[in-house]
């Protein structure tokens, strides 16, 4: 009895699991005829057409929220490719998406009070896609950050143009002086409107409220900074034709004929791009034309990669502006950091900085425990630590790592107060609200080759890493600042510490530094240390190897508190009556083990 039993369930179960498959494999069937006969089929593929989804160019509308749901199947769909036909797209402000980020050197509590960002192109908790650009324009409208990579990996953007219509960075050429005033042609993207003798700046949605203006010379190609614009914005105002402005003033001493002034506001509200706590990302043939803020920054990611960037104007703009502050900040990332084949001319501010962040320890709580804060007014309300990560206990007065810890845990109290517990005791003593503590696992091997740098009123390169950095075969043509500068303070900017393996080769060097005394060398190694002592270097092993220097007279290096500085087999031309006195080319202070030797001095 038993037997049959068994016997006769076993065929009613596989009668049941008959049916039920037939039933399942109809199911399907149908699901794949009905999807067949869909428009978005293609999106289950690997790749997605942003046409599919009616982002069409050349058609001057707005297409931001249809590029959102083509951004959000690829999601959906784990796509590979997200593909532009070449053309011109048009995005506004309307249908972005608007997302709290406290962001790395961008502005304070009082300057901007909301941290949200009106983001173009958002792609969050992604993995595995190339934006394929096939030489397309995307033309914002607004004041938005353009693209933002949030906790993704394996991310590429390639062959593809950025750019605003309305640059966030007004200009105007100084082409009459005289005894009415002075007469300026405003570039046509620039807009100002005139009201009772007052001339304004404004954009699509904005205004510039607090100018911040550097100027250009075209003869000397010098970009510095400017009180001109002050001269200008308090005469009256009058228009003689469009884009021709007259500024009746009798305090013409400032103003230069031929001279362009850029004018931006100087609160950095949105950034250019965004790569947040992200990984392996990549820049290939990308074309940044205009960015409002601080550029395209870098924070916390790792792996990061820039090849063949070009931020500058695009070809025949007739602009010269391409950033309201810095082209690239990377801010607490690891891995490896690589620009290479790029180009930068047109910066407010640096085009390449590379840094951490030093946060002041403020309270011992237990033998565990630390409370650190935020000190620069620009910079908080992010993720500093996270668990596993290596840091440094650091003594402002020598910029000394003074001992190592692991963090266990690590939680923000508040936008300022960061509270963080180590795997062991402290077994050290700190001097608190004055000592701080850096994180040394987020710091990242650093290699910029092949770049041009130009344009800029300030540095070409700030960096400050403990590991390798190769910084080759670049051309700095007139920089205002330093060509490069490594800092490290825990005093000002708070941007991490002493650099440990530097290599600068085969680097050609025109004119630089031309905006600024000693501090702005060509090359500056100067530290925030104030406890000099050739016997405790914060600086080591910097060799500064074959390069070439054109220069009109000013110092071409500058050190401080460095040991192991190599300067050797390079070529300087003086182009014009030194004023260096004996080897005032060079400035050390509290350096030790300086080698200087085989380089050669051209005459004129």
């Amino acid at each position: 009895m038993y037997i049959a039993l068994n016997t006769r369930a076993t065929r009613l179960y596989n009668i049941n699991t008959l049916r039920f498959t037939m039933k399942r494999y109809y199911l399907s069937l149908f699901l794949m005829c009905f999807l067949s006969a869909s428009p978005l089929f293609a999106t289950q593929k690997d790749t997605i057409f942003v046409a599919d989804y009616g982002v069409t160019p050349d058609t001057y509308e707005n297409q931001t929220e249809r590029l959102e749901a083509a951004i959000a199947d690829c999601k959906r769909f784990n796509s590979k490719v997200l593909v532009f036909e070449k053309g011109r797209y048009d995005l506004w402000t309307e249908g972005a998406t608007y997302k709290k980020f406290f962001i790395t050197n961008t502005s304070s509590e009082s300057e901007c009070p909301s941290k949200i960002k009106t983001i173009g192109m958002f792609f969050e908790d992604m993995e595995g896609l190339t934006i394929e650009g096939n030489d397309a324009t995307l033309m914002f409208h607004g004041k938005v950050t353009m693209l933002a990579f949030e906790h993704c990996k394996k991310m590429t953007l390639q062959n593809i143009h950025i750019d605003f219509e309305r640059p966030g960075g007004s200009e105007l050429t100084l082409t009459q002086i005289n005894e009415k005033g002075v007469v300026a042609k405003f570039h046509p993207d620039s807009r100002y409107a005139i009201k009772d003798g007052k001339i304004t700046l404004y954009g699509e949605g904005w205004r510039t409220n607090i100018p911040h203006c550097i100027e250009y010379d075209p003869t000397t190609e010098h970009f510095y900074y400017s009180q001109t614009w002050n001269v200008l914005a308090k005469a009256k105002a009058t228009e003689l034709a469009p884009h021709v402005v007259l500024f009746e003033t009798t305090d013409t001493a400032q103003c230069k004929l031929n001279h362009t002034l850029t004018i931006r506001d100087i609160i950095r509200d949105q950034v250019g791009m965004l790569i947040y706590e992200s990984e392996d990302i990549t820049f290939k043939n990308v074309g940044v034309h205009y960015m409002h803020g601080l550029g395209i920054v870098s924070q916390f990611s790792k792996n990061v990669e820039m090849n063949h960037v070009y931020c500058m104007p695009r070809q025949n703009s007739g602009r010269l502006l391409a950033s309201s502050a810095d082209f690239m900040h990377f801010s607490g990332c690891s891995g490896k950091v690589k620009v290479v084949n790029c180009k930068f001319a047109g910066a407010q501010d640096d085009c390449i900085n590379v840094h951490g962040t030093n946060l002041r320890i403020m309270e011992k709580v237990n033998d565990y425990t630390l409370k650190l804060c935020f000190m620069h007014p620009q910079t908080y309300g992010f993720n500093a630590f996270f668990e596993g990560d290596t840091v440094a206990f650091v003594r402002p007065s020598t910029m000394q790592r003074y001992a190592q810890a692991v963090i266990k845990t690590a939680k923000l109290l508040s936008n300022r107060i960061v509270e963080v517990t180590l795997s062991k005791p402290i077994q050290h003593d700190i001097e608190l609200q004055s000592d701080c503590l850096e994180n040394m696992t987020c710091t990242p091997e650093v290699e910029i080759r092949n770049c041009y740098f130009t344009r800029t009123s300030t540095r070409g390169i700030l960096v400050t890493t403990p590991r390798r950095t190769v910084i080759s075969k670049n051309v700095f043509y007139k920089t205002g600042m330093s060509a490069i500068l490594i800092e490290g303070d825990a005093a000002g900017w708070y941007e991490s510490g002493p650099v440990k393996d530097v290599l600068i080769e085969n680097n050609k060097f025109i004119d630089c530094a031309y905006n600024g005394g000693p501090s702005h060398a060509v090359i500056a190694l100067n530290p925030s240390n104030t406890e000099v002592d050739a016997r405790r270097p914060v600086h080591q092993n910097v060799r500064i190897l074959n390069n070439f220097f054109v220069t009109l007279g000013n110092p071409l290096l500058y050190a401080k508190s460095t040991s192991q500085l190599v300067f050797k087999g390079n070529e300087v031309k003086v182009e014009a009556p030194s004023s260096w006195v004996g080897n005032k080319w060079r400035i050390l202070e509290g350096c030790s083990r300086v080698t200087i030797k085989d380089n050669k001095f051209l005459k004129p």
